[in-house]
């Protein structure tokens, strides 16, 4: 596993300001339900460690959108033999997490927010980004370059 748990600060600061950290968590990991099983506990244990304990509504809610967007990066995302990478943001001036999963199908992109339909009682499946829509403060989907594909939320956490 490659973890990269780094606070930095802004580039250039105002110098009237002080520098707001922001701290980082970053790791690729295996792009099957091996890997997202550990991503939804790295999650966890992470936001443990910024100071938001495992018994806490906000690691539950977060521990949940990881799930769901590592299930889908799993499942929806996959190509043998590539990794997908969780990165978490926390931004301590306005306590907002943002949550990425970055997988290697652009191709393979969810509806977008706000167009999502509810599966039929009957289907087994389907309900992972109404989970992230209800949940977040704000979701999407971003390529930035053509190989990969970013499903990204932002969770308040107090």
């Amino acid at each position: 596993m490659n973890a990269d748990i780094a606070p930095t600060t802004a580039p250039h600061p105002e110098p009237t300001q002080p520098a707001t950290p922001t701290s980082h968590f970053t790791i690729r990991l295996s792009a099957t339900p091996r890997g997202a099983r550990p991503a939804r506990r790295l999650a966890a244990e992470q936001l443990h460690a910024w100071g938001r304990p495992y018994d806490t509504d906000a690691n539950h809610t977060v521990t949940l959108l990881v799930a769901e967007l590592a299930a889908n990066a799993a499942r929806h995302g996959r190509v043998r033999g590539r990794d997908f990478r969780l990165r978490l943001t926390l931004r301590p001036d306005d306590v907002t997490l943002r949550i990425e999963l970055t997988d290697p199908r652009p191709d393979r992109c969810p509806p977008h927010p706000g167009t999502l339909q509810p599966p039929s009682p009957e289907q087994d499946s389907g309900r992972g980004l109404l989970l992230v829509e209800a949940l977040s403060t704000h979701w999407g989907t971003t390529t930035g370059d053509p190989y990969t594909k970013t499903v990204w939320c932002e969770v308040a956490l107090e």
